[in-house]
């Protein structure tokens, strides 16, 4: 008995090696067998498949891939004070791969946890900034790290207002989270692009977004 496939894991989850079995969507690609290499928390699968090439030629191939599922992030914005509200917070894989000290400056981002993504990103926003938002316009939906990893991340915008209960700091305790808000000129946010102060993905594409098509497209860069 295993945990994860026959036996519930510690999440209570089982059956995890039938994800993706039943793909059809692409003639070309055969899912032969999936295995479930580590279900701690997230999944770790690796996944045998035959591939039919351009030249007609089938080749079996391994692929692992890592499920930590979908998630979903949001800029906010004040288009009065030109100001965007962000992040700061350590980020262990960015500090064993080269960042000087893993604190990283993001937009406020989550796992979706059964939530609309909507219902993700307005839970995000009032734990890591302390905002209640109002309607949140959907932008696009980007797959991060296809090469390994599954999650599709929901990309979201919406104003804030200056709040008279704001805090410099957020999160939740409970899950480790030692959050820093930081309320920043959209010019300065835009700046730190460039000179590597901002270094994450999803913050990365959403104040470009911003500056090319979003609320700050009037903006000296």
């Amino acid at each position: 008995m295993t945990a994860g496939i026959d036996t519930p894991d510690r999440r209570g989850r089982t059956g995890l090696d039938r994800h993706g079995r039943g793909l059809t969507g692409n003639p070309r690609v055969r899912i032969v067998d999936v295995e479930v290499l580590s279900c701690d928390w997230y999944v770790l699968r690796r996944t045998t498949f035959d591939h039919r090439h351009a030249d007609g030629r089938w080749s079996r191939e391994q692929r692992e891939t890592y499920d930590r599922g979908d998630g979903a992030t949001i800029l906010l914005y004040d288009t009065d004070r030109e100001t965007v509200l962000l992040t700061r917070q350590f980020r262990l894989p960015a500090y064993v791969n080269g960042h000087p000290d893993g604190m990283l400056v993001e937009s406020a981002a989550g796992l979706l946890d059964g939530d609309t993504p909507e219902e993700a990103v307005r839970r995000e926003a009032a734990e890591e900034t302390g905002h209640d938002i109002g309607a949140a316009e959907h932008l696009f939906d980007v797959y991060m790290s296809p090469g390994s990893v599954t999650e599709r991340l929901h990309f979201f915008a919406a104003p804030y207002r200056p709040a008279a209960t704001a805090t410099a700091q957020a999160g939740i305790a409970e899950e480790g989270e030692d959050i820093t808000v930081l309320e920043l000129p959209f010019s300065e946010a835009l700046a730190m692009i460039r000179n590597r102060g901002i270094v994450d993905a999803k913050t990365v594409l959403l104040l470009q977004w911003a500056a090319l098509e979003g609320p700050f497209t009037h903006v000296r860069r």
